[in-house]
């Protein structure tokens, strides 16, 4: 094995990748529209407004910053712990998985891209099915892994 990790995804993990897919898409760009538009709202009307209007507008503006990012974080933690460790490894033919018992061997051409994140590298087999490797794992190894994925990609 050229490249071999035995690692189970954290809540944080997860939450990292959600985190930056929500972010670094259309839905981030309006949640930050939305989150500037409340908050300019909420500071030129607050002197004029009752108590309602009020907690309604502190509510919106933690609703993006602070209660999203939380109530993700908590479907994160509950998908974590109810994945197994996964011995993984990667070599010039493929790579193999193992996770609890059963195992599986996965041809290069299968792989559809790769990603790299800041604290993770992300190998996908479909749109929506991966593996996230996080930084804690990769170590120092982080950047020849991923140059080594991409150059498997580009055969």
């Amino acid at each position: 094995m050229k490249y071999q990790y035995t690692y189970k995804n954290t809540g944080m993990d997860i939450w990292q990748l959600s985190m930056y897919y929500i972010y670094g898409s259309m839905v981030g760009v309006c949640n930050l529209i939305f989150t500037a538009a409340i908050l300019t709202l909420t500071i030129v009307r607050w002197e004029a407004s009752g108590n309602f209007f009020r907690i309604c507008a502190v509510l919106g503006c933690c609703l993006f910053p602070v209660i999203q990012p939380l109530a993700v974080y908590g479907k994160a933690k509950k998908q974590a712990s109810a994945s197994q460790d996964i011995k993984i490894g990667f070599d010039d033919t493929g790579i193999y998985v193992g996770e609890g018992e059963g195992a599986q061997e996965i041809s290069w051409n299968k792989i559809r891209r790769i990603g790299k994140k800041p604290s993770m590298i992300l190998v996908f087999l479909n749109s929506t099915h991966g593996f996230v490797l996080p930084d804690r794992i990769l170590k120092e190894e982080k950047n020849d892994f991923y140059a080594f994925l991409s150059s498997k990609m580009k055969k």
